[in-house]
């Protein structure tokens, strides 16, 4: 990618940051673009004007060569208009007819209580506990990796959300979590300072820890202002 072209992917992370967008969606909607440029052979700006046949190309190639799913080459849309109207300021009162992706008729696969038993028993450790949290209490992976012990309530027996999908808050039940050993895990008297900041840190820190930093992968915006060892922290305030 050119320096240029550079250039516009730096404008693109700055206008999702100030928007608050979750930072999946920013690496979703920069991975599309970056296709999108790279489809085209972009070399600056000027080559971003008129829009709407350029991704109504894309848009089709992604249908006809990609075969991808409707929801796909919806979020390649999402992405592109965002491009356009939100970093570079281009209406796009032109039309976008492309080829539309076939929706696909799929039976789900859905584990039973014994199947689902059975799996977690060939689970040890901090994987078999954020599965049990998974399937327990209804957390996403990140979710669970992103778990503080602050967001415990034990009295009102709830486990706290914090930023989950579309940075909302919400609240599960921990009655699941008591029986996944999070309590015992949460309770290791030699549990030391650096390791409080998440149930998951009792001698094996988590995957999206980063050693050298000491930081314990990503944080919402929240979490990180105005306290920015947010993530080696016991409760809300920083060590």
């Amino acid at each position: 990618m050119s320096i240029k072209n550079q250039k516009i992917m730096n404008d693109v992370h700055s206008v999702m940051r100030l928007g608050h967008y979750s930072i999946h969606t920013e690496r979703s909607y920069c991975d599309w673009i970056k296709r999108f440029i790279h489809f085209h052979g972009m070399k600056s700006r000027n080559d971003l004007q008129g829009g709407e046949p350029k991704i109504e190309q894309f848009l089709t190639h992604l249908a006809v060569n990609g075969n991808v799913s409707p929801s796909t080459q919806n979020q390649a849309m999402n992405a592109l208009v965002f491009l356009y109207k939100k970093v570079l300021k281009h209406s796009l009162d032109g039309s976008i007819d492309a080829v539309r992706a076939r929706k696909k008729q799929n039976i789900p696969v859905v584990l039973t209580k014994d199947e689902v038993v059975s799996l977690i028993a060939l689970l040890k450790g901090t994987p078999q506990l954020v599965v049990k949290l998974l399937y327990g209490s209804g957390l996403r992976i990140n979710e669970a990796i992103r778990l503080r012990v602050h967001d415990i309530e034990y009295d009102l027996k709830e486990i706290v959300v914090r930023s989950g999908k579309g940075d909302k808050d919400r609240v599960t039940t921990k009655a699941a979590a008591k029986k996944a050993g999070i309590d015992k895990r949460v309770s290791i008297p030699h549990l030391s300072p650096q390791f409080r900041y998440s149930p998951f840190t009792a001698g094996d820190r988590h995957p999206y820890d980063s050693g050298a930093s000491g930081s314990c992968g990503y944080f919402h915006h929240h979490d990180l202002h105005p306290c920015p060892p947010a993530g080696r922290s016991w409760g809300d305030k920083p060590p």
